[in-house]
């Protein structure tokens, strides 16, 4: 008797068959004498389209709505049915004892495998694989203490939960406000809010009305110092004030009042979760947060180099700190062999700001595993992502950096000048990294730094000159996508109800793994647009939010939800309750959209009309440039502005079915790889035969 292995994908069940010692492949299964590993495909089973409960379902019309099947069921997903039929005979094999589920460690691969389980109407024992990274080591050390299966059926809950919700209330919501508006509108329980929290910012953007405002600096020879009023504030929006307050220094010399000096010490940073990760690669890399998470989806996979990527937790727990040794020897070469030389001296004995057992729910913190690092083996990008992780793993590991801080007030006829210094006394973390933080609007009252140096209470000082500085109130900044993570990862002050706000924390619009989808469909809806590193709203998404059921439209509604969907990850939800209170909102939401009186108006209408029903075509930034796109859902064509022939491939239409027959066709993209030329080739012939 066999274990049937079931991964998420193709290439890492090469690699756990390899570590299970299974060498005969076979068609969508590699075999061994224990076990038989087999793959999805990322989900091989989906739920079930609306067309699929009654045929009538196929047409949008919004006296169908809210659509509300009695069970929401599940189907197979045709582009990658030829290898769920191989799962599930494998599953039908009288020589398979039980199944190990070794899809990725989380709430989306649980749903990956349970679902394939419950189409093929699994019923024998099954077991979890629940490792941290891809390393051979782990993988021995999974197999050897597999879970009992059923230890993730509240993991299970969640994820169903989460998909049904988004079924009842994204496909009703999207098919209301389209019927109702004749526009092809998507809306959903996280992208909704998101847009909004976006729409929001941009009009408050726009009614902002700058101030003039002035600050006064003086220079006293070997330091300078910034006035500041009695509570601290250095702006003053009198110009007269400025005026009269540098009138009063003319003539005057100014005494040092008071000098303090405060030994501070500056802890390092926490390591990544996948947000924080996302944030920095997008502020000091430039990477989007999608484009984030698939490099890191190889250095995890292919490379395992790092550990889970998609974990919310920022620490490590007690059982990983004798493998830290390991881990510093393993990328202990290039540019790191200096920094972890010092640690891999002594014992390391990290504290709470590494490690808290608490504070780590499925995965620890993204870190490097024992892996030996090979650099070369690197593409550009993943180099530069590793970087991060590295630099950031060694830093948590050093000591604060130590310094002393100096500030001198010093006074001038009345009137009090503020000066702040520091001399660094041991670099500690900071040798071996930066922490960049990203400030929505930079507070302007804050003291710059300066080299100070010695001082004397009591002293007289020249004021060399006086200068009032004229600045303008700054609107608050467009999101980019490090900000608009970190909104979406702590949305409380979007949210009015205090009760509610303070239990979001930790909590979220969306989750880590999901947000970088929400922030490419958003653009990819033409709802937000990337100006440079700003993501800006359209007409259409500034138009679509008064659309939106109001309820839709707050983080509030998204927040609880998630928090509920939380609760029933750990077993302390009900997962009836849920589905309830959500079918009930689906129908207030499409009720909400039908007596809605306003109306939408397409402002980015072209002079080209659709070849195929003539209707005026909006242009849309798309990926590749400028498209046009026909305004009737009920046509739905779309071509590039100015459409172009591709090689071998006629129109973008015909690329677009080559492109899905790729991907139908080969179920890995090594196999893409291979198989990429001899299809472009095919396609090639055939074009010039018909010619």
């Amino acid at each position: 008797m066999k274990s049937l292995v079931l991964a998420e994908k193709p290439s890492v069940a090469r690699e756990i068959a390899r570590v299970l010692n299974c060498n005969q492949k076979s068609k969508g299964y590699i075999e061994g004498v224990n076990y038989v590993v087999t793959w999805a495909l990322g989900h091989l089973v989906t739920l079930a389209e609306p067309e699929d409960y009654d045929q009538k379902l196929r047409q949008w019309r919004m006296e169908d709505l809210p659509m509300m099947p009695e069970k929401i069921k599940l189907k197979v997903i045709k582009q990658s049915s030829q290898q769920y039929q191989v799962v599930r005979g494998l599953m039908q094999r009288p020589d398979i004892k039980d199944l190990v589920i070794a899809t990725d460690a989380g709430r989306e691969g649980e749903l990956v495998a349970r679902w394939i389980m419950a189409k093929a109407a699994w019923k024998k024992p099954f077991k979890r694989l629940w490792i941290p990274s891809q390393t051979d080591a782990a993988i021995r050390e999974g197999f050897a203490s597999l879970k009992a299966g059923n230890a993730y059926n509240s993991l299970y809950d969640a994820a169903v939960c989460r998909a049904e919700a988004d079924w009842l209330v994204g496909l009703n919501v999207t098919r209301a406000l389209t019927c109702k508006f004749n526009t092809q509108f998507t809306a959903g329980r996280v992208q909704t809010p998101t847009l909004a929290m976006i729409v929001n910012r941009e009009q408050e953007i726009k009614e902002f009305k700058p101030v003039d405002y002035w600050t006064i600096r003086a220079d006293f020879g070997d330091y300078y110092g910034d006035w500041r009023d009695h509570k601290g504030q250095g702006r003053i929006f009198d110009h007269a004030r400025a005026e009269t307050i540098v009138a009063k220094l003319k003539g005057h010399s100014g005494v040092i009042a008071d000098i303090r000096r405060e030994a501070k010490s500056e802890l390092p940073p926490l390591a990544y979760d996948l947000t924080e990760l996302q944030r920095d690669a997008n502020r000091r890399l430039n990477l989007s947060a999608q484009r984030t998470l698939a490099v890191l989806q190889n250095l995890y996979q292919e490379h395992k180099l790092v550990t889970y990527p998609r974990t919310d937790s920022r620490y490590i727990t007690k059982d990983i700190v004798p493998t830290l040794p390991e881990r510093l020897k393993g990328m202990g070469v290039g540019p790191y062999a200096a920094l972890v030389k010092p640690l891999l001296q002594k014992k390391l004995s990290p504290g709470k700001r590494l490690v808290d057992d608490s504070k780590v729910s499925d995965h620890h913190a993204i870190i490097p595993t024992e892996q030996p690092l090979k650099l070369a083996n690197l593409s550009v990008e993943e180099k530069k992502l590793y970087d991060l992780i590295a630099k950031r793993f060694i830093a948590v590991l050093y000591p604060p950096c130590l310094y002393d801080q100096t500030t001198i007030t010093t006074i001038v006829n009345g009137e009090n000048f503020h000066s702040r210094g520091k001399m660094v006394k041991e670099l500690g973390w900071r040798a071996v990294t930066v922490s960049v933080i990203e400030r929505e609007e930079t507070n302007q009252d804050v003291l710059p730094e300066q080299n100070l140096i010695q001082q004397q209470k009591g002293s007289q000082k020249q004021v060399k000159s006086c200068k009032e500085i004229k600045s303008k109130t700054r609107p608050p900044a467009r999101y980019n996508e490090a900000t608009l993570l970190t909104a979406m990862e702590s949305p409380g002050k979007f949210i009015a109800d205090e009760e509610l706000r303070e239990s979001m924390k930790g909590s979220g619009l969306g989750t880590p793994a999901t947000r970088a989808d929400i922030i490419e469909k958003l653009i990819n809806s033409y709802y937000v647009e990337r100006n440079g590193k700003e993501l800006v709203p359209t007409s259409k998404g500034i138009q679509m939010i008064p659309l939106a059921p109001a309820v839709l439209r707050s983080p509030e509604l998204t927040a609880q939800w998630e928090q509920k969907l939380t609760d029933i990850a750990k077993g302390k939800g009900s997962k009836e309750q849920f589905i309830t209170g959500i079918r009930q909102s689906a129908r207030e939401m499409v009720q909400g959209v039908r007596t809605n009186t306003a109306e939408y108006k397409a402002t980015n209408i072209s002079k080209s009309k659709c070849p195929a029903c003539g209707k005026f075509m909006l242009i849309t930034n798309g990926k590749r440039g400028k498209m046009l796109v026909c305004p009737d859902r009920n046509c739905g064509h779309r071509q590039p502005e100015k459409e172009k022939e591709h090689i071998g491939l006629g129109n973008s239409k015909r690329a677009s079915q080559i492109n899905q027959k790729l991907i139908n066709q080969f179920s890995d993209k090594e196999d893409i790889k291979q198989n990429l030329g001899e299809i472009l080739k095919s396609a090639l012939e055939k074009r010039t035969e018909k010619k």
